[in-house]
C-alpha cells in the first residue's frame, strides 16, 4: 500500500492548498475529473498529445506529449502529488514508471487486468466473480481446440477493443477462421453468446484503506456496441439482483487491491443469473448521471480516492435517464458531412434537462460529444422528458 502521508502529506490530510492532481488522458472524462478537482481546490495536469483535449483546455496544466514519452512522464511527476488514468488503455509501463515517484490509483497492475480481455475474465474468476464461459485464443492451432459449447459466441480482441469495436460474431465453428483473421489474427476471447435480458453497471469507490461505496445500479441500454441509455434507478432491477451485482463490484475491487474508481458491466440473464461482462479501471459513461442526480458524483468520488479524503456514500436525490450525445446528431441523413448543431435551445426548454457537451473540435459518427442528464421528481416524469429530448435530437426512441 502507498504511503500517502509520507509521499504526499497534504493530500492526506485533505489540504488542497499547493497540491495538483494528474491524469494521463485529455479526454471528456479527464475534462469532468478537472472539474471535479478544481471545485474542491486543486491544481490540475493532464498528459495528453492533443493541443486541443477537452481536459487539456481546462486544466492549469497541459504537457502535452504522448503517454509513453519520457520527458512527458518526468514533467508529470514532477508537476503533480498523485496521478490518475482516464482510460484503461494508457500504458501501465507508464503508470508503473510514475509510481516510483507518485502516488498511483488506479495500480499499473489494476489497469493491466483491465485492459486484456484474457486476464480481466481470469480474474473475475479469481475474485468469485461468474462471467460467459469463453476460451482464450493465442494462435491458429488453438481454434482446433474450441468447444461447440461456445457458439453462437462473439470473438473479441484481448486488447484495444471498447465500444463494440474489435468484435466478430461467430455463428458456427467453421466461421471461427475467418474471424480469427478479420480480428488481426491476435490474442482473442471467445465468448459464448448469453440469452441476455438487459445490462447494468456498478460504479464503486476504493480507498487505499479498503473502504469502499458505490453509486446506485445503473440500468444501461446499448446501440451497435455502444451506451445509448441510462436509468437510475434501474427500472427492472430487483433489490436482491441490485445488492448481488454491488456485492459483486466490490468483490473485485477488493481482489484488485484497488485504489480509485471502477466500474463492473453486468449482463443479467434471462433465468435470472448476474454475469460480470467487462470493467473500466475509471469513472464509467454510465456514472455520468450522477454529476447532476447524485450529491456526489463519480468524478468527486476518484478526487477523494486520491487525495485520501473521507468516501461517503452517494445518494440519489432525483430519478434520472442519461442519453449519449454521439457525432451522428451533427449529420442530416445521408449526408457525409456536419449539418447545423442539433436543437439545444429546444432540448434546454425541457424540464430538468441538463445539457453537457465536451467540447471536441469536430463531429464525427460514433464520437462521444456529450450527454444529456434527465432528472425529474420520479422516474417516469424523466422518461418522458428524456423521449422528448430523443424526438427533438433524432436519437431512436427509446
Amino acid at each position: 500500500m502507498t504511503d500517502r502521508l509520507r509521499l504526499v502529506p497534504g493530500v492526506t490530510a485533505g489540504n488542497p492548498l499547493g497540491i495538483t492532481l494528474g491524469v494521463l488522458g485529455g479526454g471528456q472524462l479527464g475534462q469532468m475529473f478537472v472539474r471535479a478537482a478544481q471545485s474542491m481546490g486543486y491544481r490540475t495536469a493532464v498528459l495528453d498529445p492533443d493541443e486541443h483535449s477537452p481536459a487539456g483546455c481546462v486544466s492549469h496544466r497541459h504537457v502535452r506529449a504522448s503517454y509513453s514519452d519520457v520527458e512527458g512522464l518526468s514533467l508529470m511527476a514532477a508537476a503533480c502529488d498523485a496521478i490518475t488514468t482516464e482510460f484503461e488503455n494508457v500504458p501501465a509501463e507508464s503508470l508503473a514508471s510514475l509510481a516510483l515517484t507518485r502516488p498511483v490509483s488506479p495500480s499499473a497492475g489494476a489497469v493491466s487486468v483491465c485492459q486484456h480481455r484474457a486476464r480481466e475474465k481470469a480474474h473475475f474468476g479469481r475474485a468469485g466473480v461468474p462471467c460467459a464461459p469463453y476460451a482464450v485464443l493465442n494462435t491458429a492451432a488453438d481454434i482446433e481446440g474450441i468447444d461447440g459449447v461456445l457458439v453462437p459466441g462473439i470473438l473479441k480482441s484481448c486488447t484495444l477493443g471498447y465500444d463494440g469495436k474489435g468484435q466478430v460474431a461467430v455463428n458456427s465453428l467453421g466461421e471461427l477462421p475467418a474471424a480469427w483473421q478479420a480480428l488481426g489474427e491476435v490474442s482473442c476471447v471467445l465468448e459464448q453468446r448469453v440469452d441476455l435480458r438487459l445490462e447494468l453497471s456498478v460504479v464503486v469507490a476504493r480507498g487505499d484503506d479498503g473502504q469502499m461505496v458505490s453509486l446506485p445500479v445503473q440500468q444501461n441500454l446499448h446501440r451497435a456496441g455502444v451506451l445509448a441509455v441510462t436509468q437510475v434507478p434501474a427500472p427492472d432491477v430487483s433489490e436482491p439482483l441490485a445488492r448481488s451485482a454491488v456485492d459483486m463490484a466490490k468483490a473485485v475491487a477488493a481482489s484488485l487491491d484497488y485504489v480509485g474508481v471502477l466500474c463492473v458491466e453486468f449482463f443479467v440473464l434471462r433465468d435470472g443469473r448476474l454475469l460480470a461482462n467487462e470493467m473500466a479501471p475509471r469513472p464509467h459513461n454510465s456514472g455520468h448521471y450522477s454529476i447532476d442526480a447524485c450529491d456526489v458524483s463519480q468524478f468527486e468520488l476518484q478526487v477523494r480516492t486520491m487525495a485520501g479524503l473521507p468516501l461517503t456514500e452517494p445518494r440519489q436525490h432525483s430519478p434520472a435517464v442519461m442519453l449519449n450525445l454521439l457525432g451522428d446528431l451533427w449529420f442530416l441523413q445521408g449526408c457525409d458531412r456536419p449539418a447545423a448543431s442539433p436543437r439545444w435551445d429546444a432540448v434546454l426548454a425541457l424540464p430538468g434537462a441538463h445539457l453537457h457537451l465536451y467540447g471536441k473540435q469536430g463531429a464525427r459518427p460514433g464520437r462521444k460529444m456529450g450527454h444529456l442528464t434527465v432528472t425529474a421528481t420520479d422516474a417516469a416524469s424523466a422518461m418522458l422528458v428524456a423521449r422528448q429530448a430523443a424526438g427533438i435530437l433524432g436519437i431512436a426512441p427509446i
